[in-house]
């Protein structure tokens, strides 16, 4: 079409003017003063802080190894990757090491970054880490921390029965992604 032009809305930048804690418990809860087109309102920000996840494979025994385990948010148990939270002081490698001996009683062989991504940007300011880790000897039970209420089952999937699962959970089911792109592991 002969002088058509697309008009595309120009967006001005959201200003965050006032930052209050409107609730801190076992999280935190931020209502912020956001000005924004000459306008100004109120949103509430969860702050969620950075985790971390990770896709183990036993090379020993050529399985996923997932987490089953019940979970607040979605009132119900979820089949899920090895996940926590970033400590405060501590590197996100050390993190997701971490976390797999609490959860599942692996030591990491290997560890590859995979991608960062926010979990609902909406609304958290969740940053989730995802990683491919290697393991090959379970040499602790596993099943979390008691201190942290965690009552976490082990569950192993082979490449095909993991990539036939339908998972509830945003970060597995990236993580089963990646795994079918990769092809044969």
């Amino acid at each position: 079409m002969a002088g058509y032009t697309l008009a595309l809305p120009i967006f001005a930048l959201m200003e965050i003017k006032k930052r209050e804690t409107a609730y801190d418990g076992y999280f935190k809860i931020y209502k912020l003063t956001v000005a924004q087109n000459g306008h100004t309102f109120t949103r509430e920000q969860f702050d969620r802080g950075t985790a971390v996840a990770a896709m183990v494979y036993d090379t020993e025994m050529q399985r996923y190894i997932l987490t089953r385990q019940f979970r607040v948010g979605s009132e119900s148990e979820l089949v899920e990757v090895v996940a926590g939270m970033v400590d405060e002081g501590e590197n996100p490698e050390t993190s997701i090491a971490r976390e797999i001996e609490e959860e599942i009683g692996y030591s990491v062989d290997s560890l590859q970054h995979l991608h960062t991504f926010y979990s609902s940007p909406g609304g958290t300011t969740e940053k989730v880490l995802l990683y491919y880790a290697e393991v090959s000897h379970q040499h602790a039970e596993g099943g979390g921390k008691d201190d942290e209420h965690e009552h976490i089952e082990l569950v192993s999937y082979t490449r095909e029965e993991l990539l036939k699962e339908s998972f509830a959970d945003a970060k597995t089911i990236i993580a089963q992604q990646w795994v079918q792109l990769q092809g044969q592991v």
